[in-house]
């Protein structure tokens, strides 16, 4: 392929040329230097996401100190998400126009200073500001950690390479939870900023002081890109903010998650049209609609959704049952155990062969962790939960290896411009693809809630000797402190109207893990069906031509 080169490349060696432009050349080096590549890449990896999963962890904490309502507040994780999913349009191209060194310097440069801004500059809206552009840097730093590692690891170990680096922004969400009881309790949780910061500094520093091998600048952007990228960027903020707040703002009792949602569709249907019409498409639309795309970006959405379980499922029953973060700090230190678990069993037995078996491993075990939780109660603690979220994380980490292997080969076999495409479709199904869970889930436990609210209270008459008995126990409890009678019926009917909403919340929450683990028995039935079909299929077509050859030579 001709390419328009920004500058001449250097006369590399065949075994030294970048594998496409935007990549490093493949030089040799030293045995430290391979492991600073390795060490440079994880931790750039983990701090694309530390940022983010320290807000998350701490959202609760950081809507007091603000006063932010629950809407409010659920923007900051969405602006994280908005400005990621979109950002990773830009990035490939960016990469090999602008070369490696300006966009890992420019990217997490900007990110370093911004946050360290942030430390001095507290509030709402800088928050915001700060959540959106380490969205940004999150996509910079999952393809940074991607080159970095891979310029550590032999050639035979690219799969490796891909699967630790691909892996560590999802490891620093449970990183995120148990570093933050430590940190908050040491200093004053807007201090987590300049934690953040400081871990943007130094990873910015770290690029700067080992750099990548230079690879191919070629002029790939064209004056469409931009119009493409102005009408999707907005289409998936919009649609990040309807499933961000959905939930929170009910889906029927808020006009302008309707009109959002609308103008997304719009807004998608315009950059279609342009996109399908255009010679060199920014997103290869031809491609994303063909059938197998689409079972590769279902199965992606599905073992996305179901992984829903951990982050919503689990820790939103333990949160609705009163636990703060330094009581979950063990939960999410299983949780952390088992991922890198998942990671380093992954990225050791990967090959073309275990694809399919580490997948069906995968859902399985998202299954097995699905049903054994489904019996919880207002009673269960997070040590009820090690087991169950151990397999789901291990299941997480695992997937992740063939899920991209699957759709980088797919992707390449149409040719490189078709990279685009894949890094969009892989980021949509696992950013918006977290968002969508976590809004169907939540949609499910509150209607769930509801209607066992009503059955509980139905069950409950006034009239009824157990409910006197209840609130005579729970009046007499509070004698000591409420002089008034009838405070003190209106404090106990307040305390069992919690108590019926807590039970509800519970039995809804079940509800969910039931759901998840319905869904992946469901999948994995499907998955071992497409196995087996394929196997046949393989078999027969193996069979005839044995036949035929076997009739030629008579």
């Amino acid at each position: 392929m001709q390419y328009r080169y920004v500058e001449q490349p250097p006369d590399w060696e065949e075994h030294e040329r970048p594998a496409m432009p935007g990549s490093p050349a493949r030089l040799q080096h030293s045995l430290a230097r391979r492991l600073a590549y390795v060490a440079v890449g994880l931790f750039v990896g983990l701090v694309g996401g530390l940022g983010n999963g320290l807000v998350t962890a701490n959202l609760t904490a950081i809507q007091g100190q603000l006063g932010l309502t629950q809407v409010e507040a659920a923007w900051l994780p969405a602006a994280y998400v908005m400005v990621n999913v979109t950002a990773n349009l830009l990035v490939f191209k960016s990469r090999q126009q602008l070369g490696l060194r300006v966009f890992a310097e420019w990217g997490l440069g900007i990110y370093a200073m911004l946050a360290l801004a942030h430390v001095f500059v507290e509030g709402y809206t800088m928050s915001l500001v700060v959540r959106g552009v380490s969205g940004f840097a999150g996509a910079t730093t999952t393809s940074l950690a991607v080159m970095y590692v891979m310029q550590g690891l032999p050639m035979a170990r690219i799969p490796a390479a891909l699967i630790l680096a691909m892996n560590m922004s999802s490891v620093a969400v449970p990183l995120a939870w148990v570093l933050s009881p430590a940190l908050v309790t040491i200093n004053p949780w807007p201090h987590l900023y300049a934690f953040e910061a400081g871990l943007a500094l130094l990873a910015f520093a770290a690029v700067v002081l080992l750099k990548l091998p230079k690879g191919m600048q070629i002029h790939v952007f064209e004056p469409l890109d931009l119009l493409t990228f102005a009408l999707v960027a907005p289409a998936v903020a919009l649609l990040c903010a309807v499933l961000a707040q959905g939930v929170n703002a009910w889906w029927l009792n808020a006009p302008w998650l309707a009109y959002a949602l609308i103008a997304s569709i719009v807004l998608f249907t315009l950059a279609g049209i342009l996109e399908y019409s255009r010679r060199t498409p920014l997103i290869q639309l031809r491609w994303l609609l063909h059938p197998s795309t689409l079972m590769f970006m279902a199965g992606a959405l599905l073992m996305r959704f179901m992984i829903s379980e951990q982050n919503y499922g689990v820790v939103g029953l333990l949160r609705a049952m009163g636990l703060t973060p330094d009581q979950l700090q063990p939960l999410y230190g299983v949780i952390l155990t088992g991922m890198l678990v998942g990671v380093v069993a992954g990225a050791l037995t990967f090959s073309a062969n275990t694809i399919l078996p580490q997948i069906l491993v995968s859902i399985l075990l998202i299954c097995i962790g699905g049903y054994l939780d489904l019996h919880s109660t207002s009673q269960s603690r997070p040590h009820d939960f090690f087991f169950s979220q151990f397999l789901v994380s291990c299941a997480a980490a695992l997937f992740m290896g063939p899920l991209m292997m699957i759709g980088f080969k797919h992707a390449m076999s149409q040719g490189a411009d078709h990279m685009i495409t894949f890094i969009v479709l892989f980021s949509v199904t696992q950013s918006v693809g977290g968002l969508m869970g976590s809004a169907l889930l939540g949609t499910i436990q509150q209607a769930r809630a509801q209607v066992y609210t009503q059955a509980i209270a139905r069950e409950m008459p006034a009239t009824d000797a157990l409910v006197n008995q209840r609130l005579a126990q729970t009046q007499a409890s509070y004698s000591k402190l409420i002089t008034d009678p009838v405070q003190r019926n209106a404090q106990s009917r307040a305390q069992l109207a919690q108590t019926v909403k807590r039970e509800a919340a519970v039995l809804a929450f079940n509800d969910v893990f039931r759901v998840i683990g319905t869904m992946a028995l469901s999948f994995l039935g499907w998955a071992l069906y497409r196995a087996l079909r394929l196997r046949f299929l393989a078999w027969l077509g193996r069979r005839r031509a044995a036949r035929a050859v076997a009739e030629a030579s008579f």
